[in-house]
């Protein structure tokens, strides 16, 4: 994978080996590589998959006549992170995460199991599920930190800033404080609550935090605004 702001990763394919992503992310393929659009489990489960964020259709890359090549990046600035799927052990992520898996992965569809996690915790009722065996490419914007929790242990995320987390990770929302400090610390009125034991990954800058900071100094047609009046 690439460094920076503007990430890349790069995967190696082994003969006849098979891997999807989301449409559109491909940056370049060796010429031996052959890509397809699919519904991936047929239209009724992609269907479903565009409820968490994602393209109906996946493109799936295949190569022939040796190893190839095959390299993917993000829609905005962020970062990308793998995350190994073992059998038996699921891994959540927000919606539009998803941005490439083997092909031994299985990509799917999940709800909140708490009322209060789908409405105040960030990523909605719906959120995408991985299980199986292999890899998936995650991608967010900001930069990401993984976090380990033991069995017990408990961390307060901003409710835009979970990625991902293991199954074994218990989900919750709280307060973010007092009346004082949810009215006026600007740190929103609730946070995600996860306790261990797994993993838990977190961005840094949610990409709407990003809209939002950028939206005063856009320029505005007609005038009356700080920054200058384009015109077509």
């Amino acid at each position: 994978m690439t460094k920076g702001n503007l990430p890349m990763a790069s995967i190696e394919l082994a003969p006849n080996e098979k891997i999807y992503a989301d449409s559109g992310c491909m940056v370049y393929m060796t010429g031996n590589t052959v890509m397809q659009a699919k519904a991936r489990g047929g239209f009724l489960k992609s269907l479903a998959r565009s409820l968490a964020g994602e393209n109906v259709f996946l493109t799936e890359f295949t190569t022939t006549g040796g190893s190839g090549i095959v390299a993917v990046a993000g829609p905005v600035p962020g970062s990308i992170i793998a995350k190994e799927i073992v059998p038996g052990r699921a891994i959540f992520a927000q919606k539009g995460a998803f941005l490439a898996a083997d092909d031994t992965v299985n990509m799917e569809i999940a709800f909140q199991k708490r009322l209060g996690a789908g409405f105040l915790g960030g990523e909605g009722f719906i959120i995408q599920k991985f299980t199986g065996q292999g890899t998936v490419l995650l991608h967010a914007a900001g930069e990401f930190i993984e976090m380990n929790l033991q069995p017990g242990q408990n961390v307060r995320v901003d409710t835009k800033c979970c990625v991902a987390w293991d199954e074994s990770v218990i989900y919750n929302i709280t307060k973010a404080g007092g009346i004082k400090v949810m009215a006026l610390g600007g740190e929103g009125l609730f946070l995600n609550d996860m306790t261990g034991p797994g993993t838990v990954t977190i961005q840094s800058m949610d990409i709407s935090q990003l809209a939002a900071e950028l939206i005063p100094y856009l320029p505005k047609s007609g005038g009356g605004g700080s920054g200058p009046s384009w015109s077509r």
